[in-house]
């Protein structure tokens, strides 16, 4: 069984990257300007190499149930964050109908990929990651369209964004492996390092575009729309996410992926779309910041918390799922 210490050894790394980002911007070596072309790297060729890299010759993956469950889990997830949102958003002191939105759509998704990805990866062997690609499907479609809907946007001019190259490399990786297609050495080689370094400038950029959120906490107040942010996404979410993991039929790596959903604080993404789509940025970034650092402490407790209840997801020593 993984002791706590283990679980809080795998968070660690997470927050140093994210810290790294934030003093890569505060020194001026990573700019806002190279955000855009970095993000382009990381979403169109990183992520769907380290995604090929870990489905393809995925055994897990040619189980009919890990395939077509993941995804479903995924979205209902999103929707039970996005219930219990919405019930304790009347507590939150939010003052305009645009802010409560927010705090719903910001509250109501976990952090779903850049968060988890490490601590899946050194926690448990490399076919739970490809199943945690399986169930972002199921979050990502929830994004584009229960998330826009929670913003007051909806319409194919939106949703057309699920077309993206990580949905594809999701679709066609699940695809070519049920086949049994195996790629040339050395093109799996280069996939591989280059999905290996994805996360970690995922994290450094996260961490970046964080460091510029400073002046909309300096605005002050707001201590108890934080409050019950942290009381959602740390508290309530992660049980009834648990509660799924532990009586739904379904593999023990999907278990193993709603155990690690379960315990993560409220995505980053939503600050991006407060933006666009005319959503309370303060309110989001201010979900943001506070359930990420009550996820500093809460992520290893609910982690361990689940593996101990959730029968048969009991781990494998760190760094087990690291090739």
């Amino acid at each position: 069984m993984i002791d706590i210490w283990t679980v809080f050894s795998a968070v660690l790394p997470t927050y140093l990257l994210v810290g790294t980002g934030v003093w890569l911007r505060k020194a001026e070596w990573l700019t806002h300007e190279a955000d855009e072309s970095l993000l382009r790297v990381v979403v169109n060729v990183l992520t769907p190499c380290l995604i090929l890299d870990n489905v393809l010759g995925n055994e897990a993956l040619r189980r009919p149930g890990n395939v077509a469950l993941p995804p479903l889990m995924g979205f209902i997830g999103v929707c039970v964050g996005l219930a219990v949102a919405r019930w304790a958003s009347r507590w939150t002191g939010a003052g305009s109908a645009s802010a409560r939105r927010t705090f719903v759509a910001t509250t109501g998704f976990q952090n779903y990929g850049y968060a988890p990805l490490p601590l899946i990866t050194l926690l448990f062997p490399r076919e739970t990651t490809g199943v945690l690609f399986l169930h972002n499907l199921g979050v990502d479609v929830a994004l584009w369209t229960l998330g826009l809907v929670a913003f007051g946007h909806a319409g194919w001019r939106e949703w057309r964004r699920l077309l993206n190259p990580p949905l594809v490399a999701v679709v066609g990786g699940v695809v070519l492996n049920l086949c049994g297609v195996r790629l040339p050495s050395f093109v799996g080689s280069a996939i591989h390092m280059l999905g290996v370094s994805c996360f970690p400038l995922g994290l450094v950029l996260i961490g970046a575009t964080l460091s510029e959120t400073t002046p909309e906490l300096r605005a002050g107040g707001g201590k108890r729309l934080m409050l019950a942010s942290c009381v959602v996404r740390c508290g309530v979410a992660p049980v009834l996410m648990l509660g799924l993991a532990r009586w739904v039929p379904s593999s023990v790596e999907l278990k193993r992926v709603l155990v690690v959903e379960a315990a993560m604080p409220a995505a980053v993404f939503p600050i991006v779309m407060a933006r666009h789509y005319g959503g309370d940025v303060v309110t989001a970034v201010r979900v943001v910041v506070a359930t990420s650092v009550a996820g500093f402490l809460t992520i290893p407790l609910w982690v361990r918390l689940g593996l101990s209840w959730v029968p048969g997801v009991s781990g494998v020593p760190m760094g087990a799922g690291v090739p």
